[in-house]
């Protein structure tokens, strides 16, 4: 597999060659940055919907960087269901940021400058974009 010209798609790849899965080291550094979040996973079978939650998010994420093709809609919606949760704005962007410095970890020394300024400039883009959904 040849490596991604797009950093953030290339962040996740290397990611991938290091950690066959993301969820718990997401997780928990969500729960230790944000221990509020805790508690909205308190249900039986949510490791599946963390899962399935991070998953989504990830492709939103690359279709977003990418060609926004579609999947980045996804962020959209999910800004309005977060709203009727009671989820604030800030903590949902929140969690794009708690992807990145998971990946920022797993990475360690990979983690270039090209992929930090991609990441920095797309969490700014995912904060307008979810602001501008009303």
């Amino acid at each position: 597999m040849s490596a991604s010209s797009n950093p953030i798609e290339n962040s996740f790849e290397r990611a991938a060659s290091r950690c066959a899965d993301l969820t718990p080291h997401v997780y928990r550094r969500l729960f230790e940055q944000h221990p509020e979040t805790q508690a909205m996973f308190r249900s039986q079978g949510s490791e599946l919907v963390m899962g399935s939650m991070l998953a989504q998010t990830i492709e939103a994420i690359l279709d977003f960087a990418g060609t926004r093709s579609g999947h980045f809609r996804l962020i959209a919606c999910e800004v309005a269901s977060h709203d009727a949760y009671g989820t604030s704005r800030e903590l949902f962007v929140a969690f794009f940021a708690v992807i990145r410095d998971t990946l920022r970890d797993l990475l360690g020394d990979e983690w270039s400058p090209d992929i930090a300024r991609a990441w920095d400039r797309l969490l700014v883009e995912i904060e307008a974009f979810a602001a501008l959904q009303a």
